[in-house]
């Protein structure tokens, strides 16, 4: 973005709304965003900061008068300048305490969004940090927003901004900024030579802008997910509707809502890659039965790569095994297109090469003495040139199958026909074609189960990838979410160590006893992933062991072919 643009905007009916022209903008990012807002008294600075992180002179706006310049939230994504493969998402807040605004909760909306919204939070202030400054923090306290004040009627009133402030942001930074330029020239700061702004404030102003590249962290939401700015747009027109509707924002709501909608987006994608990589294979129909679930195997694997790239909180794999039954039906279309594709090629194939012998049925060329043997000689040749060219053929047996049984009735009557052959030859003959018809049937359930099986064993070896990559994602997960636990729980030892060290020793009790409670939920949570994975683990094994078991294929005369798989099946291949 070579300029910022406008996020959240206030309606004609003074609600709070979402700009499609950003949240498009958003939807393009998939890289992980960090994400700083800055909020505080209008006409402090704000967007000058903003600028300077966004390494230009000019574009968040800034005011020339008291009157606040930004209206709302604004945003400007840019490349992050020391994390690769990372956007920095800046967000400049309308400033707070604007009497002119005539609605009072229109600042408590805007503060809360940027605390949401954000992975760093800048509070910019003029003067000293004392208990007036402390006090205006608390415009989400009047409204009882229970992301950050939940335990108000608990605490002193005189208190409630310190405690939030230590429990809600435990690490902290302050820099103090001198004046930057003479007061007559603040107005066009944007504009200034560099040599006419303060060079201490310019040294702070590159350290604070530092510190912000260094320390701020990609925004990750509570269960450790990675946020992109695909998903921050999620969570922008979630918070934004739930407040336009006077409810309050939920943290949580908003991340159930928001996995519903990507895991259904990440179903899409994996379906798409899936179908896609398949319909240009379909071009090429038909194909060998090894090759096709070959291909198969890959894009599906691809599919479920790409779902699992965007997908979260799909604890109980729901939306996994709808993508699994998705591409799993689509592979049976798909093999029953290549299944007709090749048997039209064979048919045709059989046609062309069958079209010699027919001609000469026509013309009564077999109705004679010793035709029989003429006949079985051309059919044959027919049969033999057929398995040359169509070995490869899914359907090779069965066409050929089909097509023998459609000889029988020329077949029984030439036969019938040729006066060189005794009664007993006619019989020994009659036999030797019903045992013909017999074995290329056997042929054709032979070629069908061998198929099969290599079906069963593609689709077992893809469940095992997939069920692979599940657990990997979910120890991934575990993982973050240690790392998480230990970074708050040493937060929370620090400040509980500096409460000691004061002498507040109710307030490291109470330290103490939050403490407790992390380790409590942390456990839980590794309990619960733990056994998840457990669970995944034996449903895998099982699918395994009923995958090996093997039911017979009864055929006439006392023949079994084995078929796996939990049902057996009864053919009757009697002629």
């Amino acid at each position: 973005m070579d300029k910022p643009v406008c996020l959240i905007d206030t309606a004609s009916d003074g609600k709070l709304c979402v700009q499609g022209s950003a949240l498009q903008v958003l939807e393009q990012i998939q890289q992980p965003v960090v994400v700083v807002a800055v909020v505080g008294l209008y006409r402090t600075g704000k967007s000058y900061l903003m600028n300077r992180l966004a390494g230009k002179q000019t574009g968040f706006a800034l005011g020339s008068t008291i009157e606040s310049k930004t209206k709302g939230i604004w945003m400007w994504c840019v490349p992050h300048p020391t994390k690769a493969k990372t956007t920095l998402v800046l967000l400049d807040t309308e400033g707070l305490g604007d009497v002119d605004k005539g609605d009072s909760k229109h600042d408590t909306r805007i503060f809360s969004l940027a605390v949401l919204l954000s992975s760093t939070l800048v509070l910019n202030s003029r003067g000293t940090i004392d208990n007036r400054a402390i006090e205006e923090l608390q415009y989400p306290s009047d409204q009882n927003l229970y992301f950050i004040f939940s335990n108000s009627s608990q605490v002193n009133n005189y208190n409630l901004p310190r405690e939030c402030i230590r429990k809600y942001f435990p690490s902290r930074k302050c820099f103090t900024f001198p004046f930057p330029t003479n007061p007559d020239n603040v107005s066009y700061l944007e504009t200034l030579d560099p040599a006419e702004i303060s060079k201490r404030f310019l040294e702070v102003t590159g350290r604070f802008c530092q510190f912000i590249f260094d320390q701020s962290q990609v925004k990750n939401l509570k269960d450790g997910h990675t946020v992109t700015g695909r998903v921050l747009g999620h969570l922008v027109k979630t918070f934004v509707d739930t407040i336009a509707s006077g409810a309050v924002p939920c943290l949580e709501n908003a991340v159930i809502s928001m996995a519903l909608i990507e895991n259904e987006a990440a179903f899409q994608e994996g379906l798409e890659v899936y179908q896609s990589g398949m319909e240009k294979l379909k071009k090429s129909f038909p194909l060998e039965l090894n090759e096709i679930t070959s291909e198969h195997q890959c894009f599906s694997l691809m599919a479920t790569q790409t779902f699992m790239k965007r997908s979260f909180r799909d604890s109980d794999g729901k939306h996994l095994t709808s993508l699994e039954e998705a591409i799993n039906h689509q592979f049976d279309s798909y093999l029953w297109d290549n299944e007709k594709a090749s048997e039209a090629k064979c048919e045709s194939l059989l046609s062309v090469l069958s079209e010699p012998m027919t001609e000469r049925i026509n013309q009564g060329f077999y109705a004679t003495a010793g035709g029989y043997d003429l006949f079985c000689q051309d059919l044959e040749d027919i049969v033999n040139q057929y398995n040359t060219l169509a070995y490869q053929e899914v359907k090779v047996a069965e066409v050929l199958e089909k097509f023998l049984q459609q000889k029988v009735a020329v077949t029984t009557a030439i036969l019938q026909a040729d006066d060189k052959l005794t009664e007993n030859e006619r019989r020994i003959c009659e036999e030797r074609e019903r045992a013909v018809l017999l074995e290329q049937e056997m042929k054709a359930q032979e070629q069908r189960q061998h198929q099969l099986e290599e079906k069963m064993v593609i689709e077992e070896q893809n469940n095992e990838e997939r069920v692979r990559q599940v657990i990997q994602k979910m120890e991934e997960e575990m993982f973050v979410q240690q790392q998480e636990t230990k970074h708050a729980m040493d937060s929370k030892l620090r400040e509980q160590a500096a409460l000691m060290e004061k002498g507040f020793q109710e307030n490291a009790n109470k330290m103490a006893s939050e403490i407790e409670q992390l380790r409590r939920r942390n456990k839980e949570v590794e309990d619960s992933k733990s056994r998840e994975l457990a669970k995944m683990i034996a449903d895998q094994e099982r699918r395994t062991i009923s995958s090996d078991i093997s039911c017979p294929v009864v055929l006439p005369f006392g023949l079994c072919l084995p078929m796996p798989g939990p049902f057996p099946v009864f053919l009757d291949l009697s002629l």
